[in-house]
């Protein structure tokens, strides 16, 4: 990809942006068996809301959300049972809405025969599975949640070093991806280079994951893309990641002054989310993959009640009190 090419694909990633997802996505991440409708596995997902039809069984449509994944579970099954076949085929079809995704069927149920002739009528597809129904509920719910979510895309490199979710970020040319590649040298692991797509998990969380374009795939310059997965191993990659630090490399210069004594803590925020944001000066002789290292390790330990900041400003301030009483 050619530098214009590829600057301008990075410049639209900068939107925010929606995503949908297939009838197909979903049963292909939760391995769920497709009873009928195979062939339109290719129906859309707009909303993460699932929808137990309770009340449409009983013949209230006032308020039927058509447009959510329809899930049956025992109760929804054991009501219908009640029915005639001609009441459940009636109203069977009528949950058969043209923009009604799919029918899952939890704990390996039999769907009633009235339903198999619907979904097989509207060209819905059936779905099944042995999960219970609060759990497929969940899982579903979950799944929809991250496909669907408002996303934005920054410009920067996301690694998880010892576990922790490090987005590093900075002007184009100051060493990203060249200090990532370092890392993943040194056992860490690569989620995206150069754009990372993010969206909120939930009021604490966000996550960071790599476009299908450039997943894997790592720019340095003088060498081109290479295949991180390839070179170093399964172990090297995943797939998306927390964001839970920012590392900014800015070029070090006399008239910028960096916090040297790790007090001052800068925030940047992603949507709802206040994310810790540290700034290491970039200088010629400086290993940036260790300090990033150390950076990391050192944000776990503040997380966890040790700040060595606290202690030297303790052991200043015992300093201070014995020379004034030597003095």
């Amino acid at each position: 990809m050619e530098d214009r090419q590829k600057q301008a694909y990075l410049r639209r990633g900068e939107k925010t942006m929606t995503s949908s997802v297939t009838v197909r996505e979903l049963v292909d991440t939760l391995r769920l068996d497709v009873h009928n409708g195979e062939e339109h596995l290719d129906r859309l997902i707009t909303t993460s809301d699932v929808s137990r039809p309770g009340l449409e069984l009983t013949g209230y449509f006032n308020y039927y959300p058509q447009e959510r994944v329809q899930l049956f579970g025992k109760t929804e099954t054991s009501f219908s049972e009640r029915m005639t076949s001609e009441e459940r085929l009636i109203v069977m079809r009528r949950m058969c809405q043209p923009n009604t995704p799919a029918f899952i069927l939890s704990r390996d149920l039999v769907p009633p025969k009235e339903l198999v002739q619907a979904t097989t009528e509207a060209g819905i597809p059936l779905i099944m599975s042995r999960l219970t129904t609060t759990r497929l509920s969940s899982n579903v719910t979950n799944f929809l949640e991250g496909k669907l979510a408002e996303r934005i895309s920054m410009h920067g490199v996301l690694i998880d070093v010892y576990g922790l979710g490090v987005l590093i970020t900075g002007d184009s040319g100051v060493g990203k991806s060249e200090t990532a590649l370092e890392l993943i040298q040194r056992g860490h692991r690569l989620v995206a280079d150069d754009r990372v797509e993010i969206h909120q998990q939930d009021e604490q969380t966000v996550v960071g994951e790599s476009p299908d374009i450039l997943r894997h795939l790592i720019e340095i310059r003088g060498i081109g893309i290479i295949d991180v997965m390839n070179l170093f191993g399964a172990g090297a990659v995943r797939s998306s990641k927390t964001i839970q630090v920012i590392v900014n490399l800015e070029t070090w210069t006399k008239e910028k002054k960096f916090d040297r004594l790790g007090g001052g803590e800068e925030i940047t925020r992603i949507f709802d989310v206040d994310v810790p944001k540290i700034s290491i000066p970039v200088k010629t002789g400086r290993n940036l993959a260790i300090i990033i290292e150390v950076a990391a390790m050192n944000f776990r330990a503040k997380s966890m009640g040790y700040d060595a900041t606290k202690t030297f400003e303790k052991n200043l301030e015992i300093l201070i009190e014995k020379n004034s009483q030597d003095n």
